[in-house]
């Protein structure tokens, strides 16, 4: 089961449940009493997936670098930079 934070609109007190992710968003707050004060949070996922597996894509996966061009004209477009590497 997960771990749901929850915080009163009201009040602004804040919990945590662990509650069955079928448990309704919204509840009656313990400090207030207002019948739906406590809304669900949204917050950070408490693991992480490591390792080679299925939930890896292609994209995740380090890019190839493209080959270096050679060098010609020092990085001038026909030398027309001015530069005095140019030349």
């Amino acid at each position: 089961m997960p771990l749901y934070e929850y915080r009163c609109e009201a009040c602004g007190r804040s919990e945590e449940k662990l509650e069955s992710m079928s448990a309704p968003e919204v509840h009656a707050c313990p400090a207030c009493g207002l019948a739906s004060g406590m809304r669900r949070q949204v917050s950070v996922a408490g693991f992480t997936l490591a390792g080679g597996g299925w939930y890896k894509s292609a994209a995740s996966e380090p890019a190839v670098s493209a080959p270096e061009t050679p060098k010609s004209g020092h990085g001038c477009a026909a030398g027309g930079c001015g530069c005095p590497l140019a030349g």
